[in-house]
């Protein structure tokens, strides 16, 4: 019997499983990496500088009667007016809310309400400004009012950055360079490279006072300070090859 009958199926065969392992295992080191990945959270911090300032307050009177504590306030009005322009402002940068009025009653000893006493008006009045150091300074000294018989209660002033929404996109993009540099430097340390990029999670904008360490899961939108900073966080899933 001819041997060639026998050698030649023999190699097809053989040469048929080598054929068959080497594509089963590409397949599996395929799979392998496809089923690995790096995930890593990066971040990025921006200083921003207030560029709008608003303060608020109220301008408070109380007489016999509720003509009376209407007259007093438009005495008195002036009087914040003339105030407010000599600190350097303009009379565009104030705004008046609507006059409130409402009875004091009087209680007796048993509490209850036995006539009123005397009415009280008042008038809430705002200052904008892109001069932020001014606001400040007028929040701090515009009580000095009361040594002219006004009663104006002054609340924290409030400072935004107008530019956030250009400034949020940039730092979001920083934050995910920041994240993927992370995960090259992973994959390089393990002998591997970074490929590419599966998902990515945005998390919250954290906007505090400079060098505060506040945090929250709904994100903070300070507004008490001039210089504030900005925090962005991105957590990213790569591939790895």
């Amino acid at each position: 019997m001819n041997r060639n009958h026998f050698i030649i199926p023999a190699l097809i065969i053989s040469l048929a499983a080598i054929i068959a392992i080497t594509i089963l295992a590409i397949t599996v080191k395929n799979i392998k990496s496809e089923d690995q990945s790096i995930n890593t959270t990066g971040s990025a911090k921006k200083v921003i500088v207030s560029d709008l300032g608003i303060l608020r307050g109220t301008l408070s009177v109380e007489a016999a009667s509720p003509k009376e504590a209407y007259q007093k306030l438009q005495v008195e009005k002036p009087i914040v007016i003339s105030y407010i322009k000599n600190a350097g402002f303009k009379e565009d940068s104030v705004e008046f809310q609507t006059v409130n009025s409402y009875a004091n009653y009087r209680y007796d000893q048993n509490g209850r309400q036995i006539g009123i006493s005397s009415y009280s008006t008042s008038q809430m009045i705002s200052i904008s400004s892109t001069d932020v150091n001014k606001i400040k300074d007028v929040s701090l000294d515009i009580s000095s009012l009361v040594e002219q018989g006004v009663s104006f209660m002054v609340n924290q002033p409030e400072y935004y950055y107008t530019k956030l929404g250009d400034i949020k996109i940039e730092i979001q993009a920083e934050a995910a360079k920041d994240a993927m540099t992370r995960g090259e430097r992973i994959a390089e340390a393990t002998g591997r490279e970074l490929g590419t990029l599966r998902r990515a999670r945005m998390g919250v904008i954290q906007i505090t006072p400079e060098n505060s360490n506040m945090v929250s899961d709904q994100g903070i939108n300070d507004v008490s300070s001039i210089r504030k900073e900005i925090t962005a966080v991105v957590n990213a899933d790569f591939s790895i090859e």
